[in-house]
This record gives C-alpha cells, sequence and structure tokens, in this order.
C-alpha cells in the first residue's frame, strides 16, 4: 500500500513512509540514534544498517516514516504489530536532540495516529518509561490512558474513534 508524503502548514515539515532509496539515509540517522543517550528509552529494534535496509525495503502492513525538517532526517515513527497479526499497532517516535522541544512530537504523533485510523485500526498502543515525564505528558494531552505497567513502563491506549487521535 502506497502512502503519501504528508506536509504540515506553515512548516517545511514532511512526514512520509521510507522506501528503498532511502536506505543510507537511515542508516546515518539510526547511527546517530545509536549513540544519544536518550535512546536507551527507545529500543524497538536495532539500531543497525541492516535494520536500516530492512526498514527501508519492508513491504508489510507495519508502518515506518520519516520526519524531515527543511529536508533533513529529524524524527522516526513506526507503527507496528499489524504484520505479527494484531488489530491494535504499537506506535513509537523518535526525534533527534536537536528536534526536541519545539512541538515536532506532537506532529508526528497526529500525523501516526491519521495513519492508523486510516488503515481501519480503532486504537494505539504504546509504552512510556515512568521517568520519561515529557514524554508522558505529551501522550496524556493527546488522549492515551495508562492503566497498566510493565516493568518500569506505563502502557497507554488511544482511542481512535471517541479522542480523535490528534489532526
Amino acid at each position: 500500500m502506497a502512502e503519501a508524503p504528508r506536509t504540515v502548514p506553515g512548516q517545511d515539515l514532511t512526514i512520509r513512509p521510507f522506501g528503498p532509496s532511502d536506505v543510507d539515509l537511515l542508516a546515518a540517522f539510526f547511527e546517530a540514534v545509536a549513540t544519544d543517550p536518550a535512546a536507551d528509552r527507545f529500543h524497538p529494534h536495532p539500531f543497525t544498517p541492516e535494520a536500516a535496509l530492512r526498514i527501508a525495503e519492508h513491504q508489510g502492513r507495519d508502518l515506518y516514516v520519516g520526519q524531515f525538517l527543511d529536508g533533513r532526517l529529524i524524527g522516526y515513527g513506526i507503527l507496528r504489530g499489524w504484520d505479527e497479526g494484531y488489530q491494535t499497532p504499537s506506535l513509537g517516535i523518535y526525534l533527534a536532540a536537536e528536534a526536541r522541544g519545539q512541538g515536532l512530537s506532537k506532529a508526528l504523533m497526529d500525523d501516526l495516529h491519521g495513519r492508523a485510523r486510516e488503515r481501519g485500526a480503532e486504537k494505539v498502543r504504546l509504552k512510556v518509561y515512568k521517568n520519561n515525564i515529557p514524554a508522558a505528558s505529551l501522550y496524556e494531552k493527546l488522549g492515551y490512558v495508562f492503566l497498566t505497567e510493565e516493568g518500569e513502563q506505563r502502557v497507554g491506549l488511544l482511542d481512535l474513534v471517541s479522542k480523535g487521535g490528534g489532526r
């Protein structure tokens, strides 16, 4: 299924799925993620050149998108679990250090919520470390409800049907 790039009004901000031509760009981004101390809270998969190749060439239902500001890759988002048969995808995002604190996380989350809704998801799931207060605060503002915990993480659900999930 081909996914269209989306732009954010008022900014040179584009969010689009990765494709085969993005493998080198994604591998370089993953190298930066792997050396970022804040990334110890984001570990959906290894951040290796092999993972970059697998994601850039991915053909399943799971979705991997890049957030580009002025043409530079500054964010990474995932919706996954569909390939394994789950109806509720798990969402994850990562923003480069220079992109944090500018409201760009919300734009990426809103985009992923919209894409999940377009693919028929009624809910989206995510995990956040209990000590990651800024992220948990954003997720709660977006409508996530945290009812369970798994170790040091809280598990949140967003009802895309009743809450709207942004946009």
